[in-house]
């Protein structure tokens, strides 16, 4: 099968696409696989890293405002169709999917006007522009959030499969992540991460929450500030504490996010919608500080559902300060049936079978293209 994927901005767009060419590479032997995405996004570094190759278009996205800038993006966007024409008469993909970010538009746009299978994948409770504008053109579209394909009215087909990051974390050895932090396996893990860039407001309440850590030494926290806050948060806490904590680990970036997030017992994150698939997937109790700077609020939407759920906690960013985020560890690792509880309602939510689900719909299209033509 001949598959092309697009999907870019953000590692929540990225990744997921990965996940689908890795499921569907072992599902079906010689798959071959044509990345599209944009030149400026994050896309561009990743994707050619994993042996896929990798094509790049020139695309922005629309400004919220009215701006001059929306102008040159319809013009970058026409540009950006008829890049993408060329680049899919010459691969002659069976079926195309886009897993989210303003590159896949004329991508996806371009695959439907040409007559080619295609899909969106939206990993988020309330979808984003470009899904909902393609969602009237493509084949299918598939959602992560059970009930969420309401949000999509107009679309020819909409199917539950998940979001296909849950099958990656899946297949992680715990033990390597115990092995990374250099902690024995036994230890219990209160893992916080602020986004792959880091968080100003998370990093603020770790600084404010540090000198509090020393009343829970039977615990491990594993503090991830993001490259750019590294330096300063480790430079604040020493200010506030004369010395890092013993049980507590600060570290700009972590390579093999899955490893570690198996020995995790808590996890204080954003509610972004493939970091949410990761977790449920394996079941972690979740403390969700979702981010206010995105678009239509979707996170705290996302965040929303696990709570619901009773799989999570949820402090708003107003309300997050050092005191309240430790009031709500304590609250989860101090109460082992509450924690028992919140870990069985996660992983209810979770779908590990997410990427083979996306697989079968691509297979599924493709036949029927085949069957067409």
């Amino acid at each position: 099968m001949r598959v092309v994927l697009s999907g870019g901005g953000t590692g929540g767009h990225i990744y997921p696409a990965l996940a689908v060419a890795s499921q569907c590479a072992e599902e079906i032997p010689g798959s071959e696989f044509l990345y599209i995405g944009g030149k400026r996004g994050l896309e561009s570094s990743l994707v050619p890293k994993q042996g896929i190759p990798f094509e790049a278009i020139d695309i922005t996205g629309f400004r919220r405002k009215l701006s001059f800038d929306n102008v040159k993006t319809i013009l970058r966007f026409l540009k950006g169709v008829q890049t993408s024409k060329k680049l899919l008469r010459a691969f002659k993909p069976d079926v195309v999917i886009g897993t989210g970010g303003y590159v896949c538009g004329p991508v996806v746009y371009a695959a439907a006007k040409l007559g080619i299978p295609s899909i969106i994948h939206e990993q988020n409770a309330i979808p984003g522009l470009t899904n909902r504008f393609l969602s009237k053109y493509v084949s299918t579209v598939a959602v992560s959030f059970e009930g969420s394909g309401s949000a999509f009215p107009s679309a020819r087909h909409v199917v539950y499969t998940g979001n296909p990051r849950a099958t990656t974390v899946c297949a992680a050895d715990k033990r390597k992540g115990f092995e990374t932090l250099g902690l024995p396996e036994s230890s219990s893990i209160v893992l916080v991460v602020g986004g792959s860039r880091g968080a100003k407001a998370i990093n603020e309440a770790m600084v404010q929450m540090a000198p509090l850590l020393k009343q829970s030494e039977h615990l491990q926290f594993v503090y991830v500030t993001g490259d750019s806050y590294y330096a300063s948060t480790v430079e604040a806490i020493k200010a506030k504490t004369g010395d890092l904590p013993a049980n507590l680990q600060v570290l700009p970036y972590v390579h093999n996010m899955p490893e570690v997030l198996a020995c995790t017992s808590l996890i204080v994150n954003r509610a972004g919608a493939s970091f949410l698939a990761e977790i449920t997937a394996l079941g972690i109790p979740a403390i969700l500080i979702p981010s206010p700077n995105v678009t239509n609020n979707h996170q705290e939407k996302n965040a929303r559902t696990l709570e619901n759920s009773g799989a999570a906690e949820v402090i708003l960013e107003p309300e997050l300060t050092g005191g309240s985020l430790y009031a709500s560890i304590e609250r989860v690792m101090n109460d082992l049936p509450r924690h028992n509880a919140m870990s069985t309602a996660s992983r209810a939510l979770g779908k590990p079978d997410s990427a083979h689900l996306v697989v079968e719909e691509l297979r599924r299209l493709a036949l029927n293209g085949q069957s067409r033509s």
